[in-house]
């Protein structure tokens, strides 16, 4: 079947995202007289285990945002995080990824770390991402070859060149309590060797701040693809480097990724390895 020129998705995308970023925006006030960067408390219901989270605005958003890429491009697979996954025709040749609310607990909480992130993948890559964090008034995006944006401005990552000098973010699997597969060893070494390791609770904003240049490098594992497919296109169109935790070559489905500025890349995957890397990023 014949793709959609990627401007086209682009803006079908951000329309979505936007939208979706409205809805979370109006759930996360409530009643709240004034704007604000903190936001009322929700129920959420566990998933996997008790650190798994969904919301009702989880499926909300994530219906809207199905249904409207579902709208314009018939023909294309969809795969979201709540379930809203269509096949799309027999042999699609674009597959859509996304995640209605990445940052599900933040939000739970009325923090407002969290964002809505879509990305189309087409010949297994990415080729349209976009991260839409609504209460913070930042939209991502980039186009595979044209560069990565915030809210129209080119981002290019940061020049730091020593680990120690880097501010890296990770992240924790929600099994994180179960057995030894996990991210604890990496997370103390890091801390050790860099200026500083941050946790704000969404893979995909994250990576968009590696992209932007606040954040030096990031990884994580166990990730889903719809967490890290259009983040980890910023993060190359903005000048970076993003791969697996022994450098292979990235694959979203894979659920394992190192991201940097391509600067401290090297030093900081030496850092994993001495670390110890983890059955399921290996």
């Amino acid at each position: 079947m014949p793709v959609a020129p990627a401007a086209i998705a682009l803006d079908v995308a951000l329309e979505a995202a936007r939208a979706a970023g409205a809805l979370l925006a109006e759930g996360f006030a409530g009643d709240v007289a004034r704007p604000s960067l903190l936001g009322r408390r929700h129920r959420a219901e566990a998933k996997s285990n008790e650190f798994d989270l969904v919301t009702d605005y989880d499926r909300r958003a994530e219906a809207l945002v199905v249904g409207r890429i579902a709208a314009a491009f018939p023909d294309d697979a969809i795969v979201a995080e709540e379930g809203g996954a269509r096949g799309g025709s027999g042999g699609a040749s674009a597959r859509w990824l996304i995640d209605p609310l990445d940052g599900t607990t933040n939000f739970a909480h009325g923090l407002p770390f969290f964002c809505v992130s879509i990305a189309r993948e087409t010949e297994g890559a990415a080729d349209v991402a976009v991260i839409h964090a609504p209460v913070l008034g930042l939209t991502f995006s980039a186009v595979r070859g044209g560069g990565a944006f915030l809210d129209g401005e080119r981002l290019a990552v940061g020049d730091e060149p020593r680990l120690a000098r880097a501010l890296l973010a990770t992240g924790f699997p929600t099994d994180r309590a179960r057995g030894d597969d996990h991210n604890f060893d990496a997370f103390a070494a890091l801390q050790r060797r860099s200026r500083a390791v941050r946790r704000f609770g969404s893979a995909a904003l994250d990576l968009a701040l590696v992209a932007r240049g606040n954040f030096d490098g990031y990884w994580e594992m166990k990730l889903k693809p719809w967490d890290v497919a259009a983040g980890a296109l910023l993060v190359v169109e903005a000048g970076g480097r993003v791969t697996g935790w022994r450098g292979e070559p990235f694959v979203a489905d894979r659920g394992a990724v190192v991201a940097s500025n391509g600067r401290v890349h090297d030093e900081l995957l030496a850092a994993l390895a001495e670390a110890g890397i983890p059955p399921s990023a290996r």
